[in-house]
């Protein structure tokens, strides 16, 4: 390839990333590291925990990259693999509370604005921790079409796509995320 790798499909920069080009793999996790980390946030709760589980994204999908399908967008295949490390981040803490019976980790996160009052910002994280743990309470399948499609801001049929289902199973989700979420949280959505 003679243009420069940020110019560079992403299907170019994994075969190059396969034939040994180090530089590829930095192309790669630039280009996807800001989006995935979004989608694992959101699926996590808990924003170091997402650094750990978006690390442990890109590690594995950079393990197996030669099983990656060119004819699949790569960003589609990367947030599956995100997915998947979002279920197994869930079954090791659900492991982990039952034997030490710790108490959740904390939702809410300080995003400072000086523009906004205290007492506004206060009450505005507090909602926004409500919210993210109702989230997180949510069954993963449902979870997960929901953080695709209102966080991360995929189409149907995108969300179809990283979920490995009909954009019908995306739309049924959705509904019922929505439904389980205003139950949850009563007037407060």
């Amino acid at each position: 390839m003679s243009l420069p790798l940020s110019e560079g499909s992403d299907g170019e920069l994994a075969a190059l990333a396969l034939a040994g080009r180090q530089d590829a793999y930095r192309e790669l996790l630039a280009r996807h590291r800001d989006a995935v980390f979004r989608l694992v946030r959101a699926s996590v709760g808990d924003p170091h925990e997402a650094l750990d589980v978006t690390q442990e994204t890109f590690i594995a999908a950079f393990s197996v990259l030669g099983r990656y399908d060119h004819g699949r967008p790569f960003v589609a295949w990367l947030k599956h693999i995100a997915l998947n490390k979002c279920r197994d981040w869930g079954r090791r803490r659900k492991v982990r509370a039952f034997f030490t019976r710790a108490v959740p980790l904390e939702m809410a996160f300080d995003v400072s604005d000086d523009a906004i009052p205290a007492d506004v910002q206060a009450a505005d994280r507090a909602e926004l921790a409500h919210v993210t743990a109702a989230i997180s309470r949510l069954p993963s399948r449902l979870r997960e079409a929901l953080v695709l499609r209102t966080i991360d801001g995929l189409g149907q049929a995108e969300a179809a796509d990283v979920l490995g289902v009909s954009e019908k199973t995306v739309e049924t989700r959705l509904y019922r995320a929505r439904g389980k979420l205003k139950a949850m949280l009563g007037d407060q959505i």
